[in-house]
């Protein structure tokens, strides 16, 4: 996977980080206007691997939304993904080395904002030659840096797509505390400084376990593992490929990103168009969410449609019912073209 660098990127709290690398992945081909461009925005413990570039390759957390013939159709889009600013999969987050002291930044990472994440993307975009988006289209928090694109680079964009997500985070610090207290039960966890004491493993497997219930896995899981038992060893096998990967401090940074997450105070800036969609059954952004939100796009003036995903799978249900409503992002994607053109 490539990954981007650039030195001396500044954060909005002031602080400023020596190194930012930003892994990504690209598909299709970006036009001679340097215009086509859609920018996939991942979720909190996802990964810049939103779809397949080769049949051989493992799918993509959205591989059923993106490639060649999908509604973001890589034949027509050059489609680009990063791993966000403070997560775990090849971009600067608590687990890279601070050069300033040759050690893992663990509790001592700078807090970010999702103005720094999308920041950060933007330099990425124009390193690859990008001038314009068609969309930026996210999943959960990936719709956070959706809707935050569209607040903080109005002009850049013609669409935003937000599915499974909201325009403004909750929970507050207090949120973060209970996700503290919780790694901090892991007795390596050290204030944090457990990179060099064996990790804490078996608590990210028990919190990935319970994360994955939420987010409606079982149902997902359920045609091909009737069986509860197997159900639950094939949960438990995909929470210890996740734990083995992803850092715990990153899961600290994201939240507490997330947390103080508000593009709503800022909607009076939006400019382009926007497509939210959620589904029917998801805990976490819950179809009850719509109304308000849609009332506060209607009084900013954002042209805005909303779209309910009718499915039994939760959180997770964009990727593998996408035949439900991508033909509506098709749609979406279809009448920014006049503005692209």
């Amino acid at each position: 996977m490539p990954v981007f660098t650039t030195q001396n990127f500044g954060l909005q709290n002031g602080r400023v980080l020596a190194e930012l690398a930003l892994a990504y992945e690209t598909y299709g081909r970006l036009a001679p206007d340097r215009r086509n461009a859609v920018l996939v925005a991942h979720g909190y413990t996802s990964s810049a691997h939103a779809a397949r570039n080769a049949a051989a390759e493992e799918p993509g957390w959205w591989d059923n939304v993106v490639g060649p013939g999908r509604a973001i159709d890589t034949e027509r889009y050059f489609a680009v993904c990063s791993n966000m600013l403070g997560s775990s999969y090849g971009s600067t987050g608590p687990a890279s080395i601070d050069p300033a002291t040759g050690k893992p930044y663990g509790p001592d990472f700078p807090e970010i904002t999702l103005g720094d994440i999308v920041a950060a993307q933007k330099l990425l975009l124009e390193h690859l030659g990008v001038r314009h988006l068609v969309a930026v289209a996210g999943l959960s928090y990936g719709g956070y840096q959706a809707f935050q694109w569209g607040v903080t680079y109005p002009d850049f964009m013609d669409g935003v797509v937000a599915v499974a997500s909201a325009p403004k985070g909750n929970g507050g610090e207090a949120a973060v505390q209970a996700l503290t207290a919780q790694l901090a039960q892991d007795p390596n966890w050290n204030g944090g400084r457990y990179y060099e004491n064996g990790g804490i493993l078996e608590t990210m497997v028990a919190m990935r376990i319970d994360t994955l219930r939420r987010y409606g896995l079982e149902a997902q899981l359920a045609p091909a593992f009737p069986d509860p038992a197997q159900r639950e060893q094939a949960i438990r096998a995909l929470a210890y490929l996740w734990a083995r990967n992803f850092d715990g401090n990153s899961l600290l940074v994201l939240r507490r990103a997330a947390v103080h997450f508000d593009a709503e105070r800022d909607f009076a800036k939006f400019r382009a168009k926007l497509l939210y969609v959620l589904s029917r059954t998801d805990k976490l952004f819950p179809p009850a969410l719509a109304a308000p939100v849609m009332d506060k796009l209607k009084a900013a003036g954002i042209a805005a449609t909303y779209f309910e995903l009718d499915s039994e799978l939760g959180h997770l249900a964009s990727n593998p019912e996408a035949d439900k409503w991508t033909p509506v992002l098709r749609q979406f994607l279809a009448q920014l073209e006049p503005a692209r053109a």
